[in-house]
């Protein structure tokens, strides 16, 4: 009987909770580590009990430092590593990459510089005969929640439905089920822009400021989000699934969020850097993508009002009570109204087909 076999790049929380999830089907897995010490570590003493709620390591997951050795056999390979390594990432297992391997992205960010998704990052770097089974993942996946057994759901993108669906019966598990999509810039930018907002959310709960005002703000947020996302080419209907709104609800609401966790101590009065010592080796993506987006919506000159008052505290010195009290008081208009949005006319086109 053939086992499956699949390689995880990436000991981040997500990338060991997607190899546990895999093992635990029955596949061999392959978690690819960053040296052989850190490797034979994970071999020899299991996953970090602290960050892995002292889960089992299961007897079909190896880590390894070889991607000769990891990707000779995959048939999949997921990246779950941090936005700003993608590339050094992907450069470093690409000459390991052959057809048809899938290359699956389970990052939510953009690359700092070029402002550019996970799926083009990877496009750039991978043989052109790989671009076609290139694949993004995205959606509301609190890994503490996952590994505890409890019931969860994401949505896995790519331009082809044929590899949509192979990525998705290798991904999909009891307690873990994945839809398709064939947007795959809607499903990156909802996973990405989704953590500014979460942000936000975390310093208004920092604030005391209440559920009627998060609502708003977390709203507001997500038309932003939209508006964005169609800029570039997405759907936003896209971003009312899985990756937009889904992934916004349980992040923005959620103390295990990092990025809520980010926005809660800076309404505390903590720095960036105590803040980023608090969390070690995890990394808020929230924060090099405000960055990114504010670089740009400046560029389109769109208006972002929550991504611009947000890149003030974070990278201007701004107050967070200041600035939430700016974003909830902005005057107001119709809704899905702001400085180059296209909200009205892609919904009036939408409604015309019907």
């Amino acid at each position: 009987m053939h086992t499956p076999v699949v390689t995880v790049v990436g000991t981040t929380s997500w990338g060991m909770t997607l190899a546990y999830i895999l093992a635990n089907k029955g596949f061999k897995v392959f978690l690819l580590a960053r040296t052989m010490q850190e490797a034979d570590k994970i071999n020899l003493n299991g996953f970090d009990a602290v960050r892995m709620q002292g889960v089992s390591f299961p007897e079909s997951l190896k880590a390894t430092s070889s991607p000769a050795e990891a990707l000779e056999k995959s048939e999949a390979v997921i990246l779950a590593v941090p936005s700003q390594t993608m590339r050094s990432n992907i450069r470093g297992i690409k000459k390991y990459l052959r057809k048809p391997v899938l290359i699956i992205s389970a990052a939510k960010g953009l690359e700092l510089g070029s402002n550019k998704r996970m799926s083009q990052v990877i496009g750039e770097e991978v043989h052109r005969s790989l671009k076609n089974y290139i694949c993004v993942l995205s959606g509301p996946n609190l890994y503490r929640e996952i590994l505890k057994g409890l019931p969860a759901s994401s949505v896995l993108a790519a331009e082809r439905d044929d590899v949509a669906r192979r990525a998705q019966k290798i991904l999909t598990a009891p307690n873990f089920s994945v839809f398709t999509q064939d947007d795959v810039i809607g499903v990156e930018m909802g996973g990405t822009l989704k953590n500014i907002i979460a942000i936000g959310a975390g310093m208004i709960d920092g604030l005391n400021y209440g559920d009627n005002a998060k609502a708003a703000f977390v709203t507001r947020g997500l038309t932003e989000m939209s508006a964005l996302s169609l800029a570039l080419g997405a759907s936003p209907l896209t971003l009312s699934g899985l990756s937009g709104l889904g992934d916004l609800m349980a992040t923005c609401a959620s103390a295990l969020s990092r990025n809520h966790f980010v926005g809660y101590e800076l309404s505390r009065g903590k720095s960036m850097d105590q803040i980023k010592k608090e969390l070690g080796s995890e990394v808020s993506e929230g924060v090099t993508t405000t960055a990114a987006v504010h670089d740009i919506a400046g560029r389109l000159k769109l208006e972002m009002p929550i991504t611009e008052r947000l890149y003030s505290v974070l990278y201007q010195g701004s107050a967070p009570r200041q600035i939430i009290s700016e974003i909830l008081g902005i005057e107001g208009r119709h809704e899905l109204a702001g400085r180059r949005w296209s909200l009205f006319s892609f919904l009036r086109r939408n409604s015309n087909k019907k």
